[in-house]
């Protein structure tokens, strides 16, 4: 089945699935909702996936990019999250995401803000994860191991550091994301290529129970009809909206904000780079180049309390706060100015007794749990790096909870959208990093309709998203399918030439 999403499909499969009887509906489009769909619809269910917005509308697209192999858990003691995240970043990096996820280098700069002894042990860890690479069989060709630079090697990697005081530094290897949304489309889409129906602007309004089924009342937030969706089971991946569906749940939400800072702030910067927070070991803050020249730091971890809004603001003590650490340990003041924009997200953290009432955010286990009520099985906690896992587990429980005829997840051998290789010839490398196997057809969308928008991104990737990836109005293209709307000059300046393609597929 054809993998392209887009209104004309939107269409021809809400008609459908109102009058079917579904086995698993999942309500929540980030990467554990498309992951969800995905396992299932792998296993031969019947399965329809809903959002209120559009594909990773939530948290997926706020993270700061990382694939990680859960060092800071291990620290921790957590060791079961930690291996878990080494054997995900494993599934990502070798089968299922190759073209997305990558290996990326991460420097520590040793400053008189990095003791000797502090130094040591951060390098005890950076060996203890390779370990953990080691144990999840991912091998070292794909994410090398850790080494320490002298201070000649280290300002290559690190021109910002400060020259008097750099003794050197400490290098890893992490996996990294260009750009978590694309995660979620190509899952989203793989989906939707093994039979699911996704669709967005899908908004659930209730969900009530009887006779072994439950039935979701949903409304189109496009046009304001109202319908019924009937299946076994529901799947409650929404997040931190997770207690609209599920009363029951208690969630401990957690802002990580992140800064995004204009190109040239921090010229000639190739690593990630690792800021002790004060009064941490093992927490640090990341500064991470991007295409393009931005650059993002980041990030927070801080209690949120009242009503979750659709999108969480970044408040200028977060702001505040970052840029002091970043001005901490490099050797250029950046001023706030130098910030383009900011953007923040809620972690769906799983609410330890008595931790509704205070107490740190950043303590709280970042383990996922499967919670189920009769029909209703929710998913929350966890991270981005182990979203398959975690799709995989509710699946698992809405198998069992429905009493449905399924086998086992094979979603860690299915490859995504795009992730299989195939020859591209006089593609751009820019093209190829976010499209992987489907960079050719890309390209000649893109040499059809060369025009740039913003970040080097062209027309033809837009009408490319429109027709193959979901995206239905300009929020979804400047905000999600690309991140130009980050900075709010340079949306203004897509803004014609996104609303340009939008009216002209609408005349097509």
């Amino acid at each position: 089945m054809d993998s392209s999403l887009n209104a004309a499909r939107r269409a021809r499969e809400l008609r459908e699935v109102a009058g079917e009887r579904l086995d698993v509906l999942v309500v929540g489009l980030g990467a554990t909702g498309a992951g969800a769909a995905l396992d299932a619809a792998a296993r031969g269910l019947r399965v329809a996936a809903i959002d209120a917005h559009d594909l990773a509308f939530g948290t997926s697209r706020w993270s700061s990019k990382l694939i990680h192999g859960g060092l800071r858990y291990l620290a921790k003691g957590q060791v079961g999250v930690a291996h878990e995240s080494a054997v995900e970043r494993g599934v990502l990096l070798r089968r299922t995401a190759p073209h997305l996820v990558r290996a990326h280098p991460y420097a520590l700069p040793l400053t008189p803000a990095v003791s000797r002894r502090q130094a040591a042990l951060v390098m005890t860890g950076y060996r203890l994860g390779d370990a953990l690479r080691a144990a999840a069989r991912t091998p070292r060709r794909l994410l090398p191991g850790p080494s320490r630079l002298d201070a000649a090697r280290a300002r290559t990697l690190l021109p910002v550091a400060p020259a008097g005081s750099l003794r050197g530094a400490l290098l890893s290897w992490d996996g990294r994301l260009v750009d978590d949304a694309r995660l979620v489309v190509a899952i989203a889409r793989t989906a939707a290529a093994r039979g699911a129906r996704v669709l967005t602007r899908c908004r659930a309004l209730r969900l009530t129970s009887s006779g072994g089924w439950t039935t979701a009342a949903v409304r189109d937030e496009l046009t304001g009809e109202e319908f019924e969706i009937r299946a076994r089971t529901v799947i409650n991946a929404t997040g931190v909206w997770a207690g609209t569906l599920d009363p029951g749940v208690r969630l401990r939400p957690s802002r990580g904000t992140h800064l995004v800072l204009r190109p040239g702030t921090l010229p000639g910067l190739i690593a990630g780079v690792h800021l002790p927070l004060p009064g941490e070991t093992s927490r640090f803050a990341l500064v991470l180049p991007q295409p393009g020249g931005r650059v993002y730091v980041g990030l927070t971890d801080e209690p949120v309390d009242g009503p979750v809004p659709d999108v969480p603001e970044a408040p200028e003590e977060d702001v505040t706060a970052l840029l002091e650490v970043l001005n901490e340990v490099l050797g250029t003041r950046v001023t706030r100015e130098a910030v383009a924009g900011a953007y923040a997200g809620l972690r769906p953290l799983l609410a330890a007794d008595g931790s509704e009432d205070g107490g740190r955010t950043a303590d709280l286990s970042r383990r996922h749990a499967v919670l189920s009520e009769g029909g209703l099985v929710t998913i929350v906690g966890g991270k981005l790096t182990t979203y398959r896992r975690m799709a995989e587990d509710a699946v698992d429980r809405a198998v069992s909870c429905g009493n449905l005829r399924a086998g086992p997840s094979n979603t860690r051998r299915i490859p995504l959208v795009g992730a299989e290789p195939r020859a591209a010839d006089g593609v751009p490398a820019r093209l190829t990093e976010r499209y992987g196997g489907e960079a050719a057809a890309v390209h000649d969308l893109v040499r059809a309709h060369p025009e740039e928008v913003g970040l080097g991104i062209t027309v033809g990737e837009l009408l490319w998203s429109v027709r193959h990836e979901g995206a239905l109005d300009e929020s979804d293209l400047l905000d999600r399918r690309t991140r130009i709307g980050l900075v709010k000059e340079d949306r203004e300046r897509a803004l014609p030439a996104t609303r340009d393609v939008l009216a002209r597929i609408t005349h097509l």
